[in-house]
C-alpha cells in the first residue's frame, strides 16, 4: 500500500527535469527507487508537450509536498522546465513546499551565474522572445534555486550513492 500524503498533498514528490539529459538514466533510477519505497511521485511521462505548460501540470506542482529539480547541462534550454521552476518556487513561498535542487553534473555556480550553456541559452531567449521580463524572471529563479541547499553530482560521481542520499532526505521529510 502506497503512503498517502497528508492534508492537501496529492504527491509526495514532483520531479522536474530536462528529459533528453536525464530521463533514461538518472531519473529512471531515482523514480524507480521512490516507487519501490512507495513514495507517491509525479513524473511527466504522458504529458503532451506544447508551447505552454498545462494548468493540470501547475495543479500537480501545487499538490506536491517536495519538488526535486534536476538541473542538468541543458535544463535551461527548455522553457517548459523554466516555467515549472517559476511555479515550484512560487509554491515554496506560498505553500511551504520543500524544494530540493539536484545539480546533475553541472556546478551550482554555473546555474547561479548563468554561465556556459545556461548563459548562452538565456541570451538566445532574450533575442528570440523579445520579452526581457520573462527572461529576467527565469534568471532570478535559476539564481534562487542555485542558492538553496541541494545535492551536487560531479561528472565522475557515483550515481547510486548520490540517489541514496537524495532518498534519505526525502524519507526524513516524509517522516517529519
Amino acid at each position: 500500500m502506497a503512503l498517502q500524503p497528508a492534508l492537501s498533498w496529492v504527491y509526495y514528490v514532483f520531479l522536474s527535469f530536462k528529459g533528453e539529459d536525464v530521463r533514461h538514466n538518472f531519473i529512471s533510477h531515482l523514480y524507480d527507487i521512490l516507487c519501490r519505497r512507495r513514495i507517491n511521485t509525479y513524473i511527466d511521462e504522458h504529458l503532451e508537450r506544447g508551447n505552454e505548460i498545462s494548468p493540470v501540470l501547475f495543479k500537480t506542482i501545487e499538490e506536491s509536498r517536495i519538488s526535486i529539480i534536476v538541473l542538468s547541462e541543458n535544463y535551461a534550454s527548455s522553457t517548459w522546465c523554466l516555467e515549472e521552476l517559476i511555479k515550484i518556487l512560487e509554491c515554496k513561498e506560498m505553500k511551504q513546499q520543500i524544494v530540493l535542487p539536484v545539480f546533475y553534473k553541472v556546478d551550482p555556480s554555473i546555474v547561479r551565474k548563468q554561465k556556459e550553456n545556461y548563459g548562452k541559452t538565456l541570451a538566445n531567449y532574450k533575442d528570440k522572445l523579445n520579452d526581457d521580463t520573462k527572461v529576467d524572471g527565469w534568471k532570478a529563479a535559476l539564481n534562487e534555486v542555485a542558492n538553496l541547499f541541494g545535492f551536487h553530482l560531479k561528472k565522475d560521481g557515483n550515481e547510486s550513492e548520490f540517489i541514496h542520499s537524495i532518498i534519505q532526505l526525502v524519507d526524513s521529510n516524509i517522516i517529519n
